[in-house]
């Protein structure tokens, strides 16, 4: 029998990550993060991901019963279900029972995300200083008060510490990789592969951008001699064929990316690698700058492109975006073996058919004009932390009163009030045709047969020519390709590029 001084004298942490892909899994960056100093101070790390581990809420329940504590790192949407589930589950077993939330849905919404009654601690922003501090004071019973970037609650009342400053990445212990299950995430999406941050922040501001809610606007970034050494003894002892570097704007220091690929060219290195960089950055990449990052193997870069209407993009903050810097940029990228990456996102406020025409335009003739280009869209949701979400009662939206509702707040689920019914739907189809028209490359290993590609193909000549006619009226090629999906391995719980800040899928 586990006694209550049996739990506070345990020193074993247990980490939840709730579902956030099936395809396109890999090791969470947020709890690998944390884990490091608690490591470090002689405390056991648990890792238990929902993605890979079989009846992972019946592994959670027995692994608390001899735990200090129970944390869990999430960001707004679907992730929240089984996070709260979980949470609820430990508290009928024992009410008193620590659960810690961390991430960005508890930075951005503290108050609220307190306000359940199964959540007993938050942390903010950067938190491996702010979780080791935290759990020292439960172990020793002792009062968190001055413990900067958390929150808590006490006789009923929350209380939030003040904001623990960020501290440059540079100065942040290495992720503990050691503790994830890559073995488990091969067999689930049938590729070795993780997630790597060298910057953290973006120098712009777009509207619809959560990242200055944690980070701020001010960029900084890890030293390219670190970046080469950490990531390719990361892909040597781990055995991974591509690293995808979650950076919100990769490309900000031209000379540090220059010297990130010279470094991996001269170590030799052998894995495949993709970025994120506002099309602005990467227009300024010269063809030998592109021809040197191929040479390190450099294989993407996703660019948030956004809208193919220039009133759009004003009303996004981003009226300094080129359309002619993005074709240069995509015969640039596809010149040197790279393959360009664009993000679109549909229903920002101010869209109308006028606008969404010349977004569909626009990708039609990238797609068309760069073969090998990849558009990855979604429709607008107003996160926390972004620049409109002050604007949602204006807008007509009234976000979640719980942290229980926020679980169905995301792209594929929201309707917004300009974009409901008969709208929505035929949005949802011209995606679904965008999908269809043009070859995408996913994260995950390709388990189509060599039938079911012939099959697709042989669809994106219609899918294209709706496109072009703007006409959805019985959609054949998609009921087809929907029966076909059925036969190949399961769709994505929610896409993995959510995590790497990058939007649901659609490409071409």
């Amino acid at each position: 029998m586990v006694t209550e001084k049996t739990r506070r004298s345990s020193r074993k942490i247990v980490f939840f990550f709730p579902s956030f892909a099936s395809s396109e899994a890999t090791a969470p960056l947020g709890i690998l993060a944390v884990s490091t100093p608690l490591l470090r101070a002689g405390y056991d790390v648990i890792l238990i991901d929902s993605t890979i581990t079989p009846n992972f809420k019946q592994r959670v329940l027995e692994e608390v019963k001899d735990a200090l504590c129970f944390c869990v790192s999430l960001v707004t949407g679907p992730m929240i279900r089984e996070t709260v589930d979980i949470a609820k589950a430990i508290k009928a077993w024992k009410e008193d029972f620590p659960v810690i939330l961390g991430g960005w849905h508890p930075s951005l919404l503290p108050g609220q995300t307190l306000e359940a009654p199964y959540i007993d601690y938050i942390v903010r922003g950067q938190g491996e200083d702010s979780l080791l501090e935290l759990i020292r004071h439960l172990e020793s019973v002792a009062a968190p008060d001055l413990i900067a970037g958390i929150g808590f609650k006490r006789d009923g009342k929350m209380v939030l510490t003040p904001e623990r400053a960020l501290r440059p990445l540079v100065e942040m212990p290495p992720k503990a990789y050691h503790i994830a299950d890559f073995d488990a995430y091969e067999r689930k999406c049938g590729r070795r592969w993780a997630m790597y941050t060298s910057s953290l922040a973006c120098p712009f501001n777009c509207a619809y951008c959560t990242n200055s809610g944690v980070y701020g606007r001010k960029w900084n970034a890890l030293p390219p001699e670190q970046f080469v050494e950490e990531t390719v003894d990361l892909s040597r002892r781990y055995a991974l064929e591509m690293i995808w570097v979650v950076d919100d704007n990769f490309l900000v220091d031209m000379n540090r990316a220059r010297g990130i690929a010279e470094g991996l060219v001269r170590e030799n290195s052998h894995y495949t690698w993709s970025i994120q960089a506002t099309s602005n950055v990467v227009a300024r990449l010269t063809p030998e700058d592109l021809r040197m990052l191929k040479r390190a193997g450099l294989s993407q870069i996703c660019q948030g492109v956004d809208s193919g209407s220039t009133a759009v993009l004003k009303a996004m903050h981003k009226d300094w975006q080129d359309f002619e810097s993005i074709y240069e940029s995509a015969a640039r990228c596809l010149e040197a073996g790279i393959r360009p990456s664009f993000n679109i996102i549909f229903a920002f406020p101010g869209e109308g058919r006028k606008e969404r025409r010349e977004t569909i335009d626009f990708m039609m003739t990238v797609c068309r004009r760069y073969p090998g280009a990849e558009f990855w869209t979604n429709i607008f949701t107003p996160y926390p932390g972004s620049p409109i979400f002050s604007r949602t009662t204006e807008l007509g939206i009234d976000p979640p009163a719980s942290l229980e509702a926020w679980a169905d707040y995301f792209p594929r689920y929201t309707r917004l009030p300009w974009l409901n019914g008969r709208e929505h739907r035929r949005l949802q189809i011209t995606r679904d045709y965008l999908r269809l028209a043009f070859d995408r490359i996913p994260i995950g290993a390709d388990r189509r047969g060599r039938f079911t590609r012939l099959v697709q193909k042989s669809m994106s000549l219609p899918a294209r020519w709706r496109l072009d006619h703007d006409v959805y009226r019985m959609p054949l090629e998609l009921w087809v390709n929907n029966r076909i999906k059925k036969h190949i391995a399961a769709k994505p719980t929610v896409d993995a590029k959510r995590l790497a800040n990058t939007p649901e899928e659609a490409a071409c």
